[in-house]
This record gives C-alpha cells, sequence and structure tokens, in this order.
C-alpha cells in the first residue's frame, strides 16, 4: 500500500474537483447509517465549501425520473447548472462525467454520495486506480445500514483512498487564515451547519461587538 502523507497529501483548492453523486430523494429513504438530516446539512456545507473557494462542482444524478432531483440545498448552491443524469451505477463508467471532471486539469478528485457502499465505492476505487488521488468526504455520504458504510469505507481505505469529513475538508482548503478572500466567507457557512462550532462563533463575534460600559 502507498501511504498518503506528506505535504503535498493535502487537499489543495485549487487541485481540487468535486463530484456530488446521488444525492436524491429515493437514495435519501433507506440512509440508515446516518441522521439523513444530518448527510443533508453535511453536503449543503460542503456545496458551500467548494464554491467559496471556487472548486469545480460536477452534479450528477442517476435515473432522475424515478429517484428524483438533487436536493435543493445543493441545486440552489448551483443555480442553473446542468445536473448530469446517468444510466450508469457507477458514475466513473459515465464518459460524459468522467470527460467534465477531466477538462478541469486538476487531480485531486473529491467524491461524496449516495449510496457509501454503491455508487460512492465503484467510482472511487476505480478512479484511484487510475492513478487519481481520491477522498471521500463520510459524512455527506450515508449507506443502507452502519455496516455497509462502514465495509465500504474500509474497502476504499485498502484501495487508497483518502477519508475526511466536511469540516475537515473545508480547513484543509483554507490552511491559513491568512487567506483573506475565503476566510471572510467561512463564518457564514460554519453558523449554518457546524453545529456548536458555529454557534459559538455568532456568539464570539456578539461578545466582540458588545459595547464595553463605560464607569461614570
Amino acid at each position: 500500500m502507498t501511504f498518503r502523507n506528506g505535504l503535498n497529501s493535502l487537499l489543495r483548492p485549487e487541485d481540487s474537483v468535486l463530484v456530488l453523486i446521488d444525492h436524491q430523494p429515493f437514495q435519501l429513504t433507506n440512509v440508515n447509517s446516518h441522521d439523513p438530516q444530518a448527510v443533508v446539512n453535511a453536503t449543503a456545507a460542503l456545496s458551500k465549501l467548494a464554491k467559496a473557494f471556487k472548486v469545480p462542482t460536477i452534479l450528477t444524478s442517476v435515473l432522475v425520473e424515478r429517484g428524483g432531483k438533487l436536493f435543493p440545498q445543493i441545486t440552489d448552491v448551483f443555480p442553473g447548472q446542468e445536473v448530469i443524469d446517468r444510466t450508469w451505477i457507477n458514475t466513473w463508467e459515465d464518459s460524459k462525467v468522467v470527460d467534465v471532471v477531466k477538462a478541469t486539469g486538476r487531480k485531486q478528485l473529491v467524491i461524496a454520495g449516495l449510496w457509501t457502499e454503491v455508487c460512492v465505492a465503484m467510482p472511487a476505487i476505480q478512479a484511484a486506480g487510475e492513478g487519481w488521488d481520491v477522498t471521500v468526504v463520510t459524512d455527506a455520504c450515508g449507506g443502507a445500514s452502519a455496516e455497509s458504510h462502514e465495509v465500504a469505507i474500509q474497502r476504499m481505505i485498502r484501495a487508497g483512498v483518502n477519508m475526511m469529513t466536511w469540516l475537515a475538508v473545508g480547513s484543509e482548503w483554507q490552511r491559513d487564515w491568512a487567506r483573506l478572500d475565503t476566510a471572510a466567507l467561512l463564518p457564514d457557512i460554519l453558523m449554518a451547519h457546524a453545529g456548536g462550532s458555529g454557534i459559538a462563533y455568532f456568539w464570539e463575534q456578539q461578545l466582540l461587538n458588545t459595547p464595553v460600559p463605560v464607569a461614570e
């Protein structure tokens, strides 16, 4: 196994491309590895991070007429963007999706989707075998059971795929708080999606903006 380590193994926004796969109502109804609302929240946060960091994002569904449209929490972040609808279960066997990814010229492939054991594992394992630097965002995924999600993760790790969560992805893309353009965009995402950390930031801003009483 080739170990993923060293500075160059960290995610870089300028070399990342995000593929969001099959975040559709049909799939969500049988997500049992996570709270379904938590999956929606994580996927929305990941979408907003990609937009903030100007990471090209490919949206794809499977048999949309049966499975439903992608969550509006995703498509609202990318208004007017085409959603590539497939018949292939394995996204990486769909030439249209792969061609769009390759056209970005980027090498770090970030994937999230439903279900982990099917529509995430297949393209992640195939792409890793073809030499792509693949990361799966596990909390923006979900499986039909806790076991199937975990088995898929272990299978992908053995295939050389990196595992992260959405907050870790955002932190790695930011890397340095001196990058002010993106640092200014993160607080709204954190407050909307990061639970206690987001609320704590909101509270911090309240304290910083509360006038200090002047002693008479």
